[in-house]
């Protein structure tokens, strides 16, 4: 639909509805987007995305203080201790941070307690590693929905600083990542089925949950199953096993001001690109 078509639409005319586009135009009416969202067929969570970029926000004349450190809870940690070996788990935090994770999630995806503090993040994993392309045989669709779970958060948290640094960066580093973010496509993932193509134990189809860790509904836990007496069960129980035997305590807690330089807290240290395979583990 043109411009004009959508404003006759929503019952606005064409000149308040081209504000509306532009940001111009404040105070809008709950009606006018209800009318506007109808036009638009958007749903629940494209419509909560709408109310959230035209709603008012207060003027500061202080400094805005920095998002809180996010730290998993000891609870959280101990149960993804309990599913290690059964279920991938890892909790995801904003801008798709990954703050905890256990054996057999890094084991699958890949060893994120061997990276780098600042690039333990899903996104730049998906889109800046080459390994990802084959690791999700549908890659365009997971990562496209990343781009979109990223644009809806981003108008939750508009002044969050890293989230601006790790758009720019994915902006100007990955085409894909630069079309689907000008695209404006906004998409929240609670469930679903996803793809993998592990280069050792061969494809899983694998289904996942998203639960909000209560407390922060910043976290996400995401917790992974296989149906029973499938081929992607034998195929994530021999994986499992080459989890079984961990080289060093990868659950000590760690938050947003963890060390940045590749240091470990459990006294180990990686400098080479982690694996995904069953010899992930680091040596001392």
């Amino acid at each position: 639909l043109r411009r004009e078509e959508l404003a006759q639409l929503a019952g606005v005319s064409t000149d308040y509805y081209t504000r509306l586009e532009q940001g111009r135009h404040l105070n809008v009416s709950e009606a006018v987007l209800d009318a506007v969202a109808r036009t638009l067929q958007l749903n629940d969570t494209e419509r909560a995305y709408l109310f959230e970029l035209t709603r008012p926000r207060p003027r500061r004349t202080v400094r805005r203080r920095p998002p809180r450190a996010q730290r998993v809870r000891p609870g959280v940690h101990a149960l993804l201790r309990t599913l290690d070996g059964v279920s991938p788990a890892f909790v995801l935090g904003r801008r798709g941070d990954v703050l905890a994770s256990n054996r057999l999630a890094r084991a699958l995806i890949i060893d994120f307690e061997a990276l780098p503090y600042h690039e333990r993040n899903m996104a730049r994993f998906m889109f800046l590693d080459e390994a990802a392309r084959s690791l999700w045989p549908e890659w365009e669709t997971v990562a496209a929905e990343m781009v979109a779970s990223l644009r809806l958060e981003a108008g939750h948290h508009p002044e969050d600083p890293r989230l601006t640094e790790l758009v720019g960066e994915l902006t100007i580093k990955s085409p894909e990542f630069r079309t689907w973010w000008a695209d404006h496509n906004v998409r929240e993932k609670t469930h679903g089925v996803k793809l993998y193509h592990h280069p050792v134990v061969g494809d899983m189809t694998l289904a996942y949950e998203n639960v909000i860790v209560p407390g922060d509904p910043d976290q996400a836990l995401c917790i992974y199953t296989v149906e029973p007496g499938s081929p992607s069960e034998a195929a994530l129980r021999l994986l499992a096993s080459w989890t079984a035997t961990p080289s060093a305590d990868p659950y000590a807690p760690r938050s947003e001001g963890a060390p940045s330089d590749g240091s470990r807290s459990d006294g180990f240290r990686s400098n080479a690109r982690p694996s995904r395979g069953p010899s992930s583990d680091v040596s001392p």
